[in-house]
């Protein structure tokens, strides 16, 4: 399996903090090995992960209520926000027209469902059939989101990085109601594996999945198609080798997370991936793979942290991708 990244790569996750687009854009664009399209959540509504996301959306409009998104009757005032911070960020890629890989981020159908409300007020994820609208929607919308990319820098590869950050909470029935008092229903994994692959399949692009929960769907998440997966890599517990064992034979790419996405004392950059190298040797894979196949990033969004610590952080991810390079033989 052909992985469109260089060796010895590193990225962000998605998120950082400020308002001031252009500025992190510059960031984001030239001093990554692997650029991606930065989100800044404290730009208020429309900027956030689920209203960036369900601007997307084709014919399924949304409004924003005290409690969150929630479908309406038409497009209003804070869909047309949305989607105005996605052009400007857009007209930003379009402006550093990077060639090569570029990674942009979207939420993906469960986590979106488990966020936004039914006109009710009810989780969407408690009605199949919204559900399934959304999910159809999603992938369209998604579709069309990276037409638009291709469109505008016609010389990059996209690499699609879904976000499925609420996923193990929608399989294990643990998605609150609206009132807080209950649990909405479980997923069963097939109907997740399905949703899921129909936004990856229908949207062309290289599809990486993202999760930083502390209990990843791995089986799930290779079962709908991803062909590379980011998370944690501090995270996952020996009881998940068999899995990533496979995933790792099989050529699938791994983004791991192994710098933590709010302000810390760092340590020297080789002690950052010694996991990954821990990983490889006791899964008696041969180093000489490991910068080929792995990305290294934060642990997840930093949307949370300083702007200093930002620079720090993506430079730090850099020096570490590039001794994996030095793991022994």
């Amino acid at each position: 399996m052909s992985l469109p990244w260089p060796d010895a790569s590193a990225t962000g996750v998605g998120s950082y903090p400020g308002t001031d687009a252009a500025e992190v854009a510059k960031i984001a664009f030239g001093e990554l090995p692997l650029p991606h399209l930065p989100e800044l959540p404290d730009r208020g509504p429309g900027a956030d992960m689920i209203g960036r996301s369900a601007g997307l959306l084709v014919e399924l409009p949304v409004h924003l209520q005290p409690s969150g998104w929630r479908f309406a009757d038409r497009p209003g005032v804070d869909l047309r926000r949305a989607q105005d911070l996605m052009k400007w960020d857009l007209d930003l890629l379009e402006e550093q027209a990077p060639e090569g890989p570029v990674k942009i981020q979207v939420c993906g159908p469960w986590t979106l469902a488990a966020s936004v409300e039914l006109p009710s007020g009810a989780r969407a994820l408690r009605d199949a059939g919204a559900v399934r609208d959304l999910i159809d929607s999603l992938a369209e919308g998604v579709k069309n989101h990276v037409a638009e990319v291709r469109r505008r820098v016609p010389r990059a590869e996209v690499l699609l990085q879904v976000d499925e950050p609420g996923l193990p909470a929608v399989l294990a029935g643990r998605v609150p109601t609206a009132s807080g008092f209950r649990t909405l229903r479980s997923v069963a994994a097939p109907v997740a594996e399905e949703g899921l692959r129909r936004v990856i399949e229908e949207s062309g692009a290289f599809p990486i999945v993202h999760c930083c929960a502390r209990d990843v769907p791995f089986g799930v998440l290779l079962g709908a198609g991803a062909r590379a997966l980011s998370f944690e890599i501090a995270a996952v517990p020996p009881r998940d080798d068999d899995v990533l064992g496979e995933a790792i034979e099989s050529g699938i790419g791994f983004l791991f997370g192994v710098v933590p996405g709010v302000d810390a004392r760092l340590p020297e950059p080789a002690r950052s991936v010694q996991p990954v190298r821990d990983l490889w040797r006791r899964l008696g894979f041969p180093p000489g793979d490991i910068t080929r196949q792995v990305v290294v990033t934060p642990a997840c969004g930093m949307a949370g942290a300083s702007s200093r610590y930002v620079r720090q952080a993506l430079a730090h991810c850099r020096k570490a991708a590039v001794s994996l390079a030095d793991t022994p033989e």
